[in-house]
């Protein structure tokens, strides 16, 4: 099955149901935007103004069966906005579960669909999704 057969609705169907990751208003036919905030870093703070630590994850369509994955690490702040920063390292092992455990569910959730993605060049040969 190629993209051009899962058309863009159902991708997002189905990217919903992997869990609390799919931002869709931040996504369109060309871009599919994740992230996870995976450490409070202000629980004190009011629900909504709290901050986080956690990752963002772009998803691309390539090739008509293949998608490009791109992400990032850093801190969600209190307007909403994710910023690339490096983690504390108590933080770190958290969030890299995080993104390993959406990207085993996306991974499953692609190859349902016979459909496969791989990282951008950008994250390079040693990233936090490299195989083992």
């Amino acid at each position: 099955m190629s993209t051009e057969k899962v058309n863009h609705q159902r991708l997002v169907r189905k990217f919903a149901a992997i869990g609390p990751y799919l931002r869709s208003e931040q996504s369109d036919e060309q871009r599919y935007f994740f992230d996870c905030l995976a450490v409070c870093a202000s629980a004190k703070a009011a629900p909504e103004k709290r901050e986080f630590w956690g990752w963002w994850l772009v998803l691309s369509p390539r090739e008509a069966n293949r998608f490009e994955f791109d992400y990032r690490l850093g801190f969600f702040d209190a307007a909403g906005r994710w910023q690339e920063q490096a983690l504390p390292r108590k933080h770190e092992e958290e969030v890299a579960r995080t993104l390993r455990d959406f990207h085993d569910k996306l991974t499953t959730c692609l190859d349902g669909l016979s459909l496969s993605a791989a990282p951008s060049p950008r994250l390079g040969d040693k990233h936090l999704l490299s195989p083992a």
